[in-house]
């Protein structure tokens, strides 16, 4: 019949076809909601909608070379509109090319100024360039467009803190701390747990960011002949990073006879060193980076894992997605993030009496593991160069104490910087001796510094190195000062592993008790001050004292081999230990509970 209006069926199949993959992807039926979106692009070529959709459900199928597809098919239809170069640049980001990424982000904020996610992206891939000021220009004007986007306040702040840009932080703390109390995704939590003295707070904060749970994957019947524990580890840094270097003579310590290890790796093998020792150390590596969440999860099943042990937590390329598919019948988090995960399909957080006294449980939703002595693991076997540094070789004075933290700039809050003011103060001539992490983070400490009544001059910037001469210039330092609200960590060890003794006084939360955990470990509890006050008028005394701090270095010198924190074999039979109290327990049907493990290390 001529005249008759073109059909709209195609329009609303296209539609409802899309709703559907929507809902599919809410419920993480991933797999179903990537065949709809495939069927919407095939019911209509030219419909942006579709091939958004479908670029969106290949990115979070890891499929990034058909999700880069999907979006070029969105700015081929509507290259005058942001979302297409915005979800481009994001999967460029995924894939580890910044160049592109940037090139994108640009462009969707050149097509969309008025557009919060692209600006938001952008400053993204710009913070992951260490550009800073550029990327807390770009979250602010995110942030001025939507003022209530989820998780935005946390990445400005995120920016401020690296480059130590102090310019009204204590009231953007204050105002995502309000919002986290009222229920507001406002931080992520690994920024908020750098800044936050609250462990109520952070407890919200994880709850609030938690990957909800997703449809359990079908667990295999328990079949298995070998009466051993089979053991998985999750994690994305199985390489050359801080997190392998204290795990890795752990992984060679594990008793094969009792225990069959297998690692899943959502990261890289960089043909490094500390990868080459993992993978002698760990018979089964399973790579998981290029599987979908439910691939990954379905490979976990399959292995028949008795208990699985994410090393990330909210760290690093972690996959929170993986595990809240619940592909082990027990699962536990190793701090690779100091906090609560706040899920509830992690059973278990291993860690120890000091970063979590009894007043504080209540702040975790994990059953705690109570480690004897420290819940960190190290390696003994952690070379450190023979080079002996001269001080003009580090850019240090000929004469003065040398402070030193080698923290990342984002754990450098002002109330600490006003701490270390007052000690340079107190000790003329001293030096402070940071990492030079990135050029804006130095200029700023540097002008906070003359803020303060001291030369600029007075800190010194190391730049980074390889980890054994990294190890051998703390010899050139008299003591390690360390920092709150967030701790050193990994840093910390290293500074006790060198030889360097680290002051510390311990705050309320998972993070702020790390150093004074390995004190407690390598037998030195006096470095442990009760208050700020103390650890300032402690680092005054200790710097004026030579024959006090030439004392304590050499209790810690006699310590390093013989004190818990460094026995990386008792730390590893103590760790079995827990793993077959917990074992045991599910196998008696008993649900995940506190509990400590024995001091006594056989492992009948």
């Amino acid at each position: 019949m001529s005249g008759s209006p073109p059909s709209t069926q195609p329009i609303h199949r296209v539609s409802f076809l899309l709703d559907r993959s929507e809902h599919r992807l809410a419920q993480g039926r991933n797999v179903p909601a990537c065949r709809l979106a495939a069927r919407a692009v095939r019911e209509d070529e030219r419909s942006k909608s579709a091939h958004l959709m479908l670029g969106r459900c290949r990115r979070i199928l890891r499929d990034l070379a058909g999700a880069c597809d999907s979006f070029s098919r969105v700015i081929e239809l509507a290259p005058d509109e942001p979302e297409g170069w915005l979800e481009r640049s994001k999967t460029h980001l995924n894939r580890g090319d910044i160049r592109l990424a940037l090139a994108d982000a640009l462009r969707a904020t050149q097509r969309g100024p008025e557009s919060a996610a692209a600006w938001s992206s952008l400053g993204r891939v710009l913070s992951k360039m260490k550009h800073y000021p550029d990327a807390r220009r770009a979250y602010a004007r995110a942030l001025a467009l939507a003022p209530d986007m989820s998780f935005l306040k946390g990445r400005l702040l995120q920016q401020q803190v690296c480059e130590c840009n102090w310019t009204g932080l204590a009231e953007a703390i204050g105002e995502i701390e309000a919002d986290v109390a009222a229920g507001r995704p406002s931080a992520r939590p690994f920024v908020w747990q750098a800044v936050s003295e609250s462990p109520a707070s952070l407890l919200q904060c994880a709850t609030l960011f938690a990957h909800p749970p997703m449809p359990p994957v079908r667990l295999p019947a328990r079949a298995r002949s070998d009466a051993r524990i089979r053991i998985g580890y999750l994690s994305g840094e199985l390489r050359d990073h801080p997190i392998s270097y204290l795990r890795v003579g752990m992984f060679e310590s594990h008793d094969k006879s009792r225990f069959d290890i297998v690692a899943f790796d959502n990261g890289r093998d960089d043909g490094g060193a500390v990868r080459a020792r993992i993978n002698r150390a760990i018979d089964r590596i399973v790579p998981i980076r290029d599987l979908s969440d439910e691939d990954a999860a379905a490979v976990i099943a399959e292995a028949e894992i008795d208990v699985l042990v994410d090393l990330n937590g909210f760290n690093g390329a972690n996959r929170n997605a993986v595990m809240a598919r619940r592909p082990a019948r027990l699962q536990m988090t190793f701090p690779g993030y100091p906090g609560t995960l706040g899920a509830d399909y992690i059973d278990y957080m291993l860690c120890d009496a000091v970063v979590i006294p009894p007043q504080l449980r209540q702040h975790y939703r994990e059953s705690i593991v109570l480690m004897p002595h420290s819940y960190q693991a190290n390696d003994r076997q952690k070379p450190i160069a023979d080079r002996a540094f001269s001080r003009a070789e580090l850019g240090l004075p000929d004469s003065g104490f040398v402070f030193c933290c080698f923290n990342n700039t984002y754990k450098i809050m002002p109330r600490m910087f006003d701490v270390w003011a007052r000690i340079m103060h107190a000790v003329p001539g001293s030096v402070l001796w940071l990492l030079h992490d990135n050029p804006h983070a130095s200029a700023n400490l540097r002008k906070e510094a003359a803020n303060r009544g001291i030369d600029p001059a007075r800190l010194v910037f190391a730049p980074r190195m390889p980890l054994a001469d990294h190890l051998a210039r703390h010899r050139a330092a008299g003591l390690f000062l360390d920092t709150l609200p967030c701790n050193a960590h990994a840093t910390a060890s290293d500074a006790l592993w060198a030889g360097l003794p680290v002051l510390t006084a311990p705050g309320s939360t998972f993070s702020a008790r790390v150093s004074a955990s390995l004190l407690h470990a390598i037998h030195l509890p006096e470095l442990v001050a009760p208050s700020l006050s103390d650890y300032e008028s402690q680092a005054i005394e200790l710097a004026r004292n030579p024959a006090l701090l030439a004392g304590i270095a050499a209790r810690l010198h006699a310590n390093r081999m013989v004190s818990p924190l460094f026995d990386t074999a008792l730390f590893t039979l103590h760790l079995e230990k827990a793993y077959k109290i917990m074992h045991r327990r599910q196998l008696a049907g008993l649900r995940p509970e506190t509990f400590e493990v024995p001091v006594e290390i056989g492992m009948d």
